[in-house]
């Protein structure tokens, strides 16, 4: 079972590394400029490997540079939200009192549904990249918090800690030293299941046309795609729509299966009664 974990957690950074290569290095693997127009609708050939679009662009780098986009996205919304959630999540554990209106923040956000608001938000504002990550920082925070809260609040009451307040230890001491360095397995995990939501998110708005036109995302390849009259009578939907796809399919599996063999280390339940690890 556990070496099952370590070939699904390789096999996860590996996809996810060679997402990552593709998305730093795109002006040098891309074959040509996504915004180069060229003769429109040719079928795949040793000079466009996936064809062209409706407009004569390239879907091959168009699909390239669309990883630098939706990365970029997932990573700067993952970031900011566990650091905006892991630091009221430690607030809201140790100190009651301001802990408790936290939490009734928390509670009312995550009471409203986040995909439907997103979407009504994103139709009445300008179409932007940045303007697509304000939008998930909203929500993207809450959950994270509340999980740090529970953790925290488990943590607090340990011996180690009540030692360390015995001995002058400060607030900030205990938060820093003993506390955060416990939680940052559930800020790891809670970091990637942020990062699988938001690429999906970020696909199905853009799809909808409400992602930025300018940024070519892999979002946005799917949502011109849709938009050209011919992709459901012909096969054009083999080289224009389905690799955007299988990009958006491959990130989301790498990334759970890192998720999946994190597990192994930071969650104690997978320890069998005998103290030792499930096989």
């Amino acid at each position: 079972m556990i070496e099952g974990r370590k070939i699904l957690g390789s096999i996860g950074l590996g996809i996810l590394t060679i997402f990552v290569i593709v998305a730093v290095f795109a002006p040098y693997i891309a074959p040509h400029d996504p915004h180069q127009m060229y003769r429109p609708m040719e079928h795949p050939s040793s000079s466009h490997l996936l064809g062209t679009n409706d407009i004569g662009n390239d879907i091959l780098s168009e699909i390239v540079y669309g990883t630098r986009v939706s990365l970029f996205i997932a990573f700067v919304v993952s970031v900011i939200s566990m650091l905006v959630g892991t630091s009221l999540g430690l607030v809201a554990g140790y100190f009651d009192k301001v802990g408790f209106l936290i939490m009734r923040v928390v509670d009312v956000v995550l009471t409203i549904p986040r995909l439907p608001l997103i979407i009504v938000i994103a139709s009445f504002i300008r179409p932007s990249i940045w303007n697509l990550i304000a939008l998930f920082l909203i929500f993207g925070w809450t959950m994270p918090a509340r999980i740090i809260r529970s953790e925290v609040l488990t943590l607090r009451r340990r011996y180690y800690i009540d030692a360390t307040k015995m001995i002058g230890g400060s607030d900030f001491y205990i938060l820093w030293r003993h506390i955060l360095p416990n939680v940052i397995p559930l800020v790891v995990v809670q970091f990637i299941m942020e990062a699988i939501h938001v690429i999906l998110a970020e696909s199905g708005l853009c799809f909808l046309g409400l992602g930025d036109p300018v940024a070519m995302s892999w979002g946005m390849v799917f949502h011109y795609a849709f938009e050209c009259p011919i992709i459901y009578v012909s096969d054009v939907w083999m080289w224009w729509m389905l690799p955007p796809g299988l990009c958006i399919v491959f990130t989301v599996l790498g990334l759970t299966f890192v998720g999946y063999a994190l597990e192994e280390t930071f969650n104690p339940k997978l320890k069998n009664p005998f103290g030792g690890m499930e096989r």
